[in-house]
């Protein structure tokens, strides 16, 4: 939303708003209101305590929308209270295996509450120029959603993802999130965990076809241009890890979908990397917005929009901080079409390479990779300097 890296907005956690380092920044909406657009939002597009703070503002920023609504359903209101736990050990709700099929309606719940908010500010707004952010909780645990969604998904058709224990050695302990594999839960708990995590999928895919049928319904799709993303991807047990909070592929690979009016392109896969730094640049530049920030740290993929096989040569590069007392460590991984190198602390707390054309394993200590271990190495630390990272000449 600011079109910048954590080196530059200084947000490492949960807690701290980006405008304490940048409080000057212009955000995508805002930038969006400077060029005549109304700006509003429906649930989570900055961040929030999830559950915890479904129904407030969380850490929003309001110079960014001309009006937003913070919807609280009965998955956070009532349903909270009739949860399965399948991790043995509960720290904390938003980082549990648990889950509940509801007996209540999709209307009723937060996301088809975020939904109904979108779909009625499209009607009421459809003469004029909007920027509209439907931030939908799902399919982020605690996994609830409508019984109807997890009762077409048999238990028994539902794949435990394979799981060595030698996986856990396989790379610097700073990797790992979950140092117990699969959280310590057994097959069957795994299993219903996932069931419940992509019933919690499908209840928010219902949601997103809701705002693409009010789209067709007024109107509006040839002239609107959609963004679908989603802030990180998620572990169920690759390396035995589960949720985010990795630099693993499974946690730092995101689903995202562009669709403009009028690009050649639609309805293709694309397999080049990006980030989500560039939706700010890409979202500019096919709109033809004006004043747009010089500063921003992404790359506009509107050529892609056009030919999905367009060369691009622009790497993917997430971190992840991890944090003991009196000490902090931070890992950087670069992510390009085939190779994934990944280092802890500037590489003196270890590294790791992928080859995803290969070998899934870390192939970081065989001496064949020295080569291609060095090019990306440089690649990585030239980002990073360019993103306000601070790195020893």
């Amino acid at each position: 939303m600011t079109g910048m890296a954590p080196d530059t907005t200084g947000v490492y956690d949960l807690q701290r708003h980006f405008r304490e380092t940048l409080p000057d920044v212009v955000t995508l909406p805002q930038l969006f209101q400077k060029n005549g657009y109304f700006t509003a939002r429906a649930g989570k597009i900055y961040h929030y305590g999830v559950p915890g703070q479904i129904g407030t503002s969380g850490l929003d920023d309001p110079p960014s929308w001309n009006q937003f609504v913070n919807p609280n359903g009965v998955d956070h209101t009532r349903e909270e209270a009739v949860l399965t736990f399948s991790t043995p050990q509960l720290t904390a709700l938003g980082s549990s295996v648990a889950y509940h099929a509801s007996s209540e309606p999709d209307e009723k719940h937060t996301d088809g509450m975020v939904a109904e908010a979108i779909m009625q500010t499209m009607s009421e707004r459809r003469n004029e120029a909007w920027f509209l952010g439907a931030g939908f909780y799902r399919p982020h645990c605690p996994y609830i959603a409508p019984a109807k969604y997890s009762d077409q998904i048999p238990l028994n058709r539902v794949d435990l993802i394979p799981f060595d224990e030698g996986e856990m050695h396989m790379a610097p302990r700073w990797v790992y999130f979950n140092s117990d594999p699969n959280m310590g839960m057994t097959p069957e708990q795994r299993r219903n965990g996932m069931r419940a995590y992509f019933a919690a999928i499908e209840f928010m895919d219902a949601q997103v076809g809701k705002l693409l049928n009010t789209l067709d319904r007024l109107k509006l799709a040839n002239d609107t241009v959609i963004v679908f993303w989603g802030d990180n991807g998620y572990q169920l047990g690759e390396h035995g890890q589960w949720m985010k909070q990795t630099n693993f592929e499974a946690a730092a690979r995101i689903p995202i979908i562009m669709s403009a009016p009028g690009n050649r392109g639609k309805g293709r896969g694309c397999s080049r990397t990006v980030e989500l730094m560039d939706i700010y640049p890409t979202l500019a530049e096919v709109c033809g917005l004006e004043h747009t920030p010089a500063n921003l740290q992404g790359r506009s993929v509107a050529p892609l929009l056009e030919n999905p096989n367009t060369r691009w040569d622009a790497p993917a590069v997430s971190q992840m901080e991890r944090r003991e007392p009196q000490r902090r460590v931070m890992g950087y991984s670069l992510r390009n079409e085939r190779y994934r190198y990944t280092e802890w602390e500037l590489g003196n707390q270890g590294h790791e390479l992928y080859d995803y054309e290969k070998d899934p394993r870390n192939v970081a200590a065989d001496p064949a990779t020295s080569g291609i271990k060095a090019q990306l190495r440089d690649q990585l630390h030239g980002i990073m300097q360019k993103r306000g990272a601070k790195i020893p000449g």
